[in-house]
């Protein structure tokens, strides 16, 4: 555990932890061991039982008797079959192999087929140890039929064949093509979505409680079937339903299944964001309001009625100054964040249970798990916008997960020879987190000034001697720190004062004009990094140093106008070391080239304007609140006097967030 009292190192950050398992240990188990005479799970309350045991075979045998051929002779083809391929004679292999290739589709099937496939499969499972990497053609037809849509006895047969297959086989079975089908199969009656997923998590119960080790096998094949990121909402959220009810009878799984969907969440979500910003703000707006106006009518959807509403949802964003192209491109926009919504949705439920009581065994392993994902997914990729939100809400849950996660984000941002623009990354997560946190107890928050304050310290005076001036790429690091304790400052400024004595509930303006007392070392802190050779006012984002400068002055904290006014006068590409630094900056186009030398208003936790998922942190969001008597002040000293104070409009950051609600300073 990481703390901001104690700070041992963290394994996950050290290398890459792999998202999926390569081994896991396991022991086979015999058949009858492994429940394949339980019932396939149907959701009708009152489904018939019905029984797969050991008779099932002479059940077989007696249907076929009456036609001719008997499983046992069925069992004598088989081997012979299978024998005379290896010597090099395969015209039985090939007649056997046919039996299952037709099963893809073909328009004639019929009963007598269907029954001719499950007891050629049924002979199969007996001699799967001689199903080698020669008979790979048999096998992999069998896998690729459509088994899924046919009757229970063959869905029951196939499951015994996968389970004497990875048996046989262990971890070089390649279950990959195993066919997912649509439950329409021509001489079988239609199986309905519901049964399709039942009989799937009966196959996968079975093969792992016959061969516990098959989850190694099983692992990354979830993650080659994972759907693709423009696939539908409705399939992406029945995808995670499955994985989470795989979990119920495969629980060794769940650490690499909750890594696979936070690991393509993040790639939705950084899609999302980079289509949002490359349409014109009036699409992006008219998309924003076509969320909010009917929030409700994207939490829920009937499987049948999923894809004709996509044909509604175009109404919202339709225009009639729009081409035809802009109007389809804002639906998929809008299709992408409708999506990215919903899986949060959903993402937000399944992890809650894990913390009905935060100080549990169970929520604790789950934050660490949560941890992993935020310093192995989360924090390397730049451009995330919502799905940090998993961390910040749960993290709230109580003052000892507040205090590891924002202990997590201060190790990662000070841990030595880790990439820079991790470091970066780090301090802005943990201002945002401290700024934005409604739980955040005061004490959280002048404990992380003190330690940004601290490290700020150490890296100035080992680098003031030999600075030239200021240069995001040597002294990146120090930029970000300081842009994080900025930001703090502006959203938490009540909470750095030494005493709330000075606050009056009936009259919030009375402690204008008063000296306030701060926190020891805060001012002086600040004061030795902003006005060090580092020069960081200069290299912060503008927006957020001008905010700064703002509320400093009107609080009587500090006045660095006229730094700001020198500032102006210097050039930074005559100091930096790189145009291509690959820090975290801002890379918009500007009338000064300065801009590309400073770093970007990026703070992870931007306001969060997803209109289903919004609820569950709604509880936990510091928003952007107007100091009192500022505006009288910027207006008698001309400084600003068309800002605004409504909602986070005067936010000390360009609050780009997927939804543009918020308004930009």
């Amino acid at each position: 555990m990481v703390s901001l009292t104690s700070k041992p190192s963290i394994p996950t950050t050290t290398g890459s932890k792999p998202l999926l398992k390569t081994t896991m240990s396991g022991t086979i188990r015999k058949a009858q061991d492994a429940d394949l005479d339980d019932d396939l799970e149907v959701p009708n309350p009152k489904r018939a039982r019905v029984s797969f045991n050991p008779k099932v075979e002479e059940k077989v045998l007696e249907e076929y008797v009456a036609k001719g051929r008997s499983l046992e002779s069925i069992r004598v083809e088989v081997k012979r079959a299978i024998e005379a391929h290896g010597k090099g004679d395969s015209e039985k292999y090939d007649s056997i192999k046919e039996v299952f290739a037709q099963t893809e589709g073909d328009e004639r099937e019929d009963a007598c087929s269907n029954d001719e496939a499950k007891t050629y499969l049924l002979a199969l499972t007996g001699y799967a140890s001689l199903l080698n990497k020669d008979c790979n053609g048999l096998v992999k037809a069998i896998l690729k039929c459509d088994w899924m849509g046919r009757e229970e006895g063959f869905v029951k047969a196939y499951a015994q064949f996968l389970g004497n297959l990875v048996s046989a086989q262990g971890a070089s079975a390649d279950l990959n093509t195993v066919r997912v089908s649509s439950g329409r199969l021509p001489g079988c009656p239609d199986v309905s979505r519901d049964v399709l997923s039942s009989r799937v998590h009966f196959a996968l119960r079975y093969l792992l409680r016959l061969v516990p080790s098959a989850s190694a096998t099983l692992s990354p094949i979830l993650s080659t079937k994972f759907p693709f990121s423009d696939e539908s909402k409705r399939v992406h959220v029945t995808f995670i339903n499955n994985l989470v009810r795989l979990l119920e009878y495969a629980p060794e799984l769940k650490s690499d299944v909750f890594a696979l969907i936070t690991d393509r969440l993040v790639k939705i979500d950084v899609q999302m964001q980079v289509d949002l910003d490359d349409v014109d703000d009036e699409v992006a707006g008219a998309i924003v309001q076509g969320l909010a106006m009917n929030p409700s009518d994207h939490e829920e959807e009937d499987d049948d009625d999923a894809d004709d509403s996509d044909d509604s949802d175009a109404e919202s964003i339709n225009s009639d100054n729009e081409s035809g192209d802009q109007v389809k491109r804002a639906k998929e926009i809008q299709e992408s964040v409708e999506k990215m919504d919903a899986i949060l949705d959903r993402l937000f439920a399944i992890y809650d249970p894990y913390f009905t009581d935060p100080n549990s065994i169970e929520a604790a392993n789950m934050f660490e798990t949560l941890l992993g994902h935020f310093a192995n997914i989360i924090l390397p990729t730049y451009r995330s916008r919502h799905t940090q939100f998993l961390l910040f809400h749960f993290a709230q849950k109580s003052e000892h997960l507040i205090d590891q996660f924002a202990g997590t984000c201060v190790q990662l941002a000070f841990q030595p020879g880790r990439p820079a623009v991790l470091r970066q990354s780090s301090a802005a997560y943990l201002a945002s987190f401290v700024a934005r946190g409604a739980h955040v107890e005061p004490q959280v928050v002048r404990t992380v000034f003190e330690l940004i304050g601290s490290n700020l310290d150490y890296i100035r005076t080992e680098n003031e001697l030999t600075c030239r001036g200021p240069d995001l790429k040597k002294y990146g690091t120090f930029y970000a720190m300081t842009q994080a304790l900025l930001y703090i400052f502006c959203f938490r400024w009540r909470d750095l004062i030494d005493s709330s004595e000075v606050f009056d509930d009936e009259d919030p303006t009375a402690f204008i004009g008063q000296d306030l007392v701060w926190t020891t070392g805060i001012k002086e802190t600040l004061s030795r990094a902003i006005y060090s050779k580092l020069n960081p006012l200069k290299i912060c984002s503008p927006p957020i140093v001008s905010e700064f400068a703002k509320i400093a002055h009107h609080l009587r904290f500090m006045y660095v106008y006229p730094l700001l006014e020198t500032n102006k006068r210097i050039r930074l590409s005559q100091f930096s070391s790189a145009v291509g630094n690959g820090a975290l900056r801002d890379s918009g186009n500007g009338a000064s080239n300065d801009s590309w030398h400073q770093l970007d208003a990026y703070f992870p936790f931007d306001p969060y304007q997803l209109p289903v998922s919004k609820k569950w942190i709604e509880d936990d969001y510091v928003q952007w609140q107007g100091i009192p008597g500022l505006n009288k002040d910027e207006s008698d000293d001309d400084s600003s006097g068309d800002e605004e104070e409504d909602g986070d409009e005067n936010a000390p950051e360009d609050d780009d967030t997927a939804t543009d609600e918020e308004a930009e300073d």
